[in-house]
């Protein structure tokens, strides 16, 4: 019987109803999920936290391949289902939470994880929130493999002067290497989201991409300079910098035009000018 059929039975017997305000989607590619179980390189020693597991499709397949995984479902629906498709396997916890509230390092300590993987099929809604806080939250992870809008993974991959280039850019950027896993038709789902997917992987890294003085600073500058995107430098950043010729200093000595908007910076840029306005102030 094929993955189709199965979930469908699954659905069916359980009379399950989708709930488009949580964003389901199961996949039902078998093609596309060993895709992910590839991406993932999970190992005897990998553990894994899996936000949204729907039926439990992808964390059985997981569960066969590592020492254990973490199931955090929101749908209170779900429950019984994953209780009953997971049942047979000891190394597998079922959470019943949201994953945007949970704290996950006290998951990791509680549940004793090791070499920790974020593997998920995230639901469009969550995907940038989720994202943020397991980087904002220094989460105890080595890496996400997860399956996305792929509008969100085209934001996460952009380089400077495109549209896409933003925020969230930046932050995963930061803190990991990417790399694109494969594109997901809406077909490959029950039911069909209205959009394509992307499968990517984010390795988070020992080293930051770059060196700053005040992480808080330098996200601060960044969010200011793409809240209006059409404005200036110069105009975004009176936000941050009150003293108008100190912030013209800082862009001068960053040989950054303060005429220049903030879709053009690169990373090293933004960095750089963080940290002369830090040292400005010492």
């Amino acid at each position: 019987m094929g993955l189709k059929s199965k979930t469908m039975d699954i659905v069916k017997y359980f009379e399950f109803k989708f709930n488009k305000n949580l964003g389901q989607n199961f996949l039902i590619d078998e093609n596309i999920l060993k895709k992910i179980i590839d991406a993932a390189e999970l190992d005897e020693n990998s553990t894994v936290i899996e936000i949204g597991p729907g039926i439990g499709t992808l964390t059985q397949e997981m569960a066969k391949r590592c020492k254990k995984v973490v199931a955090v479902e929101i749908d209170k629906n779900l429950i019984p289902i994953l209780e009953e498709t997971l049942g047979n396997f000891k190394n597998i916890k079922i959470i019943h939470a949201d994953a945007l509230k949970v704290d996950f390092n006290k998951i990791i300590e509680e549940e004793n994880l090791e070499n920790v993987k974020v593997v998920a099929n995230l639901p469009y809604y969550v995907t940038t929130p989720i994202i943020a806080k397991l980087l904002n939250e220094k989460v105890k992870i080595s890496s996400m493999i997860i399956m996305i809008q792929k509008e969100v993974a085209d934001r996460i991959l952009a380089k400077p002067n495109t549209d896409e280039y933003g925020t969230l850019s930046l932050l995963c950027q930061y803190h990991c290497d990417i790399k694109k896993i494969c594109k997901v038709s809406p077909n490959c789902f029950v039911p069909p989201p209205r959009v394509e997917s992307m499968v990517i992987r984010l390795n988070i890294r020992d080293k930051k991409r770059v060196d700053v003085l005040d992480e808080a600073l330098f996200f601060n500058i960044i969010k200011s300079a793409f809240n209006m995107r059409r404005k200036t430098l110069s105009n975004s950043l009176k936000s941050i910098v009150k003293d108008e010729n100190a912030l013209l200093k800082a862009l001068e000595e960053a040989n950054i035009d303060p005429k220049r908007r903030g879709e053009t910076l690169s990373i090293e840029e933004f960095a750089n000018l963080s940290n002369i306005l830090i040292r400005q102030k010492s």
